[in-house]
This record gives C-alpha cells, sequence and structure tokens, in this order.
C-alpha cells in the first residue's frame, strides 16, 4: 500500500466516539526520532494520532499544581476532559495513539496515572545510545538556549552529574523496568533508534504489528524531522531566543514597522542565518566520560 499525507474521503465518514482514549503511547525517550516516528505514524489509515504531540498529560497529576506552574505549561492539557478531546476526530480507527517521550523520564509519577486511564494501552520506548542521546539533546539545548549550555558535557559530568537532566535522561533501565512490572511486558516494547536509521520501513511495520494494525502499509520515511544545528555565534542566538532588554526594545520597534507574519518570517530568516549546517562532533574526551557515567 502507498503513503499518502492526505486521507481518502467518503460520502458517509463514521461518527466521533467522544471520550475514547488512546490504545497506545509512546513512552520514550527524547532525541531518539520520536518526532519523525510519530509523524510516519499519522499517515497510517488505521491509526488516529493525537493532533498534539508531547501531551505530558501523564506526567503529572497537573489539576493539584499551582497555577504558576500550569501557566508554563507549552500545551495546557491538563484534566481528562482536555485529554479526550484530543481524539474527539477519530472515526473508524483501530488504534489511537499518543507521543510524550518524557513519560519515561518521569516515570515514578507517570506509570500510575497511565495505568489508572488506560491499564491496557500498548506502550513503545524508542531508545538511543545513551552518549549519543545526551550530545543531542545538550546541542538542543544549546541551539534553543535553554540554560547554562555552555558548560560542555564533560563538565556538567564532573560537575552535576546526578542533577542534569541532559544525563539523566539516558538512564533507562530503572524506567522501563517500572513500566513493566506495572504492564506486564506483553504491554512495553523497546524499539532501537539504530534500527530505525538503518531500515526506518521495516522499523515502521514492527511497530505497526505491535500496535495491531495493517502491517503492510509503507509510509513515506524520505522526510526526517529536527535536523540538529548549532548556532554560529551563541551571543546573537540568546538575543533572538530569550526575553532581553534588547530583544523587547527590537520587538517594539518591529511592532511599529511591520505586521506579525512578517516580523516572524524575519526573525525565522535571521535563526536561520546563524545556524551551522552541520553539528560539532562529540570531544573524545566528552565521549569517554559519557561512556564511562552510563
Amino acid at each position: 500500500m502507498s503513503d499518502s499525507t492526505d486521507r481518502p474521503s467518503t460520502s458517509a465518514a463514521p461518527a466521533s466516539r467522544p471520550g475514547r482514549l488512546p490504545t497506545f503511547l509512546i513512552i520514550g525517550v527524547q532525541k531518539s526520532g520520536t518526532t519523525s516516528i510519530y509523524n510516519y505514524l499519522k499517515r497510517h489509515p488505521q491509526i488516529f494520532m493525537s493532533p498534539v504531540k508531547e501531551t505530558n498529560f501523564f506526567e503529572r497529576e497537573w489539576t493539584q499544581e499551582l497555577p504558576e506552574v500550569l501557566a508554563r505549561r507549552k500545551t495546557p492539557i491538563n484534566t481528562l476532559a482536555d485529554y479526550t478531546q484530543l481524539f474527539v476526530g477519530a472515526t473508524d480507527e483501530i488504534a489511537l495513539g499518543e507521543a510524550s517521550p518524557n513519560y519515561m523520564f518521569h516515570h515514578q509519577r507517570s506509570v500510575e496515572l497511565i495505568h489508572a486511564q488506560i491499564p491496557d494501552a500498548k506502550l513503545i520506548a524508542v531508545l538511543r545510545n545513551p552518549v549519543e542521546r545526551a550530545y543531542s539533546d545538550y546541542l538542543m539545548n544549546v541551539r534553543d538556549a535553554v540554560g547554562k549550555q555552555h558548560r560542555s558535557l564533560a563538565e556538567q559530568v564532573k560537575t552535576r552529574g546526578e542533577s542534569s537532566y541532559v544525563l539523566l535522561k539516558g538512564k533507562y533501565t530503572d524506567s522501563i523496568q517500572h513500566f513493566i512490572d506495572v504492564f506486564g511486558a506483553d504491554q512495553v516494547q523497546v524499539f532501537l533508534y539504530d534500527d530505525l536509521r538503518k531500515d526506518a520501513i521495516a522499523f515502521m511495520q514492527q511497530m505497526y504489528e505491535f500496535i495491531g494494525v495493517d502491517t503492510t502499509f509503507t509510509p513515506d520515511t524520505s522526510r526526517k524531522a529536527q535536523t540538529a544545528q548549532v548556532p554560529k555565534n551563541q551571543a546573537l542566538n540568546r538575543l533572538l531566543k530569550t526575553e532581553n532588554p534588547v530583544r523587547s526594545a527590537a520587538s517594539g520597534l518591529l511592532r511599529v514597522l511591520l505586521p506579525a507574519a512578517a516580523r516572524a518570517r524575519l526573525r525565522s530568516q535571521v535563526i536561520s542565518l546563524n545556524s551551522g549546517s552541520k553539528k560539532q562532533g562529540l570531544s573524545a574526551e566528552d565521549r569517554a566520560l559519557l561512556q564511562d557515567y552510563y
């Protein structure tokens, strides 16, 4: 079967069924191809994916959080009603899915929350060599000007260790075991990022089999998501990506001169010009320290 991003229309489409919840979740991990996998899953005619990737709904009990915590949420999906609303567009699809690759990292809370609502869900973990995963995560934080990422990974291993989220997200054993202990081994499937890179179609068809949909469907895997790039000038990158007096003044001036769409295009163009076409390689020192750490 060939891939198509547009679902074939019918004259009498089945009505939406409110209140449905996912039959499967991608629970981890970040920087392991989950955005590409999410897009490949969306193209399967028997799968309905949440239109929001990374809802993080089962990360914690959001209804008990403080208002200032909720205000920082990128996706305000805080109640079960909010969450089920994501799936009202599903019709006759066999499988409903959601991808929040931080569920593994927050497994101490997410396991119980998921089990309380969807105890029969199939759970997918895509794992990557933790050294490479940490470096990719580090580059993303540099690109997005998150925290004090001018500190090398080697410095983080030496000085931060068990307080560095970049490092801790690559410790898979306890989180995978927690999911297996609660859901059972039959409901938890581990896939490897290296297999995705080697043969994306075979990889996806194995995932289709686990989910319980047609395994003969061939997705278009030619488009890859999130190519890693690093800023050529980190100072300029921080001006563009973080709140600061210079950015606020420039935004105020441009708001008078240009409409919103033009301002957004200009900012994107400047960020693109400041992005390197190739990522810097992992140093031998960092690689050795990370290998010892993991």
